[in-house]
């Protein structure tokens, strides 16, 4: 399987005018290559521009959505409102059926007249407004906001950048970076222009242009074998006997009080910048996702970091895990950074699976639980390298479910392109 950049797909043949490696979407005459989805708005080309105009007290948000679908890629236009009211830009978005018509859902890249909010993260249809949480990009500082802001001509053209690269999310506003997020909802879709519904709204849009970087793809630790059985991929088990895997791929753990010594699936590899996730249920006991962690001869064998796996506020909390080397202990540095408070808000209860997440990308570290950031750090002390791993703690009784336990690795030119300014 081919992890990272891949080859981009084929789309019409550039302007003149576009920038090196970029593709126009907008032939300034017609819509071809566009169709619309969701509500009553009315789009139109009006003198080389894209004209989306709201139709007063219609329901639902309309979008006019690309054809074709994007992973990998950086996004380029220019916008302008006509006449005030809400706008966006979709992208990596789908489409699902609701009434006589369809719903658009996905990332948003929030536009308004006068900038307000404008380039923050919004997730149409999906996230958005979720247990009363709005953006995205919680952890965006209100400086960067308000120097977009300040950027934002209201009664002229602006300059739209996004650019998505495997898990890393960024946005500018007039060149000034906005949102530098990462998020693993979704890696692919098609992109989207927005007329909010509502009493007003008129927007302009033009310079359409997309660099197609392709598409990354999720490495599975769980894998079908040919004779339909589940197995380990790039990953061995730590009391093999205590795990199973079920018919239908999910991996079965049960350990018991009596058992000094964690259960563990740690993997073969070392992995330094990448995101790993994975989907767990929980009767009893504590667990964690491992990662950036070192085999160790201690009896819960890993030291390095926990995103905690409690059944509690600590969910996706941080923790450092203690080792030792060499018959010498090697201390951890407990808790790094919890959020208990908001933790019960996204966490589901009850025994209902929960997804969490771990980005790492250099001293930056980044847990998501059910899609909802919960830390966002720089952390100059982290490991920057080490195994990823699922483990059941010892000396507890413990019963496990765990699915799509995934990475995705961050390659070199991928940093390129992350670390890149406009």
């Amino acid at each position: 399987m081919m992890i990272g950049l891949l080859a981009p797909m084929s789309l019409a043949a550039p302007a003149a005018d576009v920038e090196e490696g970029f593709v126009s979407l907008f032939n300034g005459v017609d819509l071809a290559g566009w169709v619309k989805r969701g509500g009553s708005a009315e789009y139109e080309v009006e003198n080389g521009s894209i004209v989306g105009k709201c139709v007063p007290n219609t329901p639902g948000n309309t979008f006019l959505c690309s054809e074709k679908e994007f992973g990998n890629f950086v996004l380029k236009l220019q916008y302008k409102f006509l006449e005030a009211g809400n706008s966006g830009v979709q992208f990596r978005s789908a489409a699902r059926p609701e009434g006589d018509g369809q719903r658009v859902y996905g990332y948003q890249y929030e536009m308004r007249p006068g900038g307000d909010m404008t380039g923050r993260i919004y997730d149409e249809g999906r996230r958005g407004h979720k247990h009363g949480i709005i953006w995205l990009d919680a952890y965006t500082p209100q400086d960067r906001l308000d120097a977009a802001q300040a950027s934002c001509r209201e009664s002229d053209w602006n300059d739209v950048e996004i650019q998505c690269v495997g898990p890393s999310i960024k946005t500018w506003l007039n060149g000034k970076l906005v949102v530098d997020l990462f998020d693993s909802f979704s890696m692919k879709g098609f992109l989207g222009l927005q007329i909010h519904a509502g009493k007003s709204g008129s927007v302009a849009w033009r310079n359409i242009r997309i660099k197609d970087l392709g598409e990354s793809k999720w490495e599975p630790f769980f894998v079908k074998a040919d004779d339909g059985s589940y197995q380990l991929a790039d990953a061995k088990f730590v009391l093999p006997e205590e795990w199973s895997f079920t018919e239908d791929g999910v991996l079965h753990g049960v350990h018991s009080k009596s058992q000094g010594k964690d259960g563990l699936v740690i993997s073969t590899k070392n992995y330094d910048n990448f995101i790993a996730r994975v989907t767990y249920r929980m009767h009893g006991g504590n667990s964690a996702l491992y990662f950036r962690a070192e085999e160790t001869s201690a009896p819960w064998v890993l030291r390095g970091f926990q995103n905690e796996i409690a059944n509690n506020g600590k969910d996706s909390a941080l923790w450092h895990t203690a080792g030792v080397i060499d018959g010498k202990k090697i201390p951890g540095r407990g808790w790094i950074v919890t959020n208990e408070e908001f933790v019960e808000k996204v966490r589901n209860k009850d025994g209902q699976w929960n997804t969490t997440c771990t980005a790492a990308y250099g001293d930056r570290l980044v847990q998501t639980l059910n899609g909802f950031c919960t830390s966002d750090l720089v952390d100059e002390a982290c490991e920057k390298t080490g195994k990823l791993g699922l483990q059941m703690h010892g000396g507890t009784d413990c019963e496990m479910f765990f699915k799509d336990f995934e990475v995705m690795p961050i390659t070199d030119d991928m940093m390129k392109l992350i670390d890149r300014t406009p």
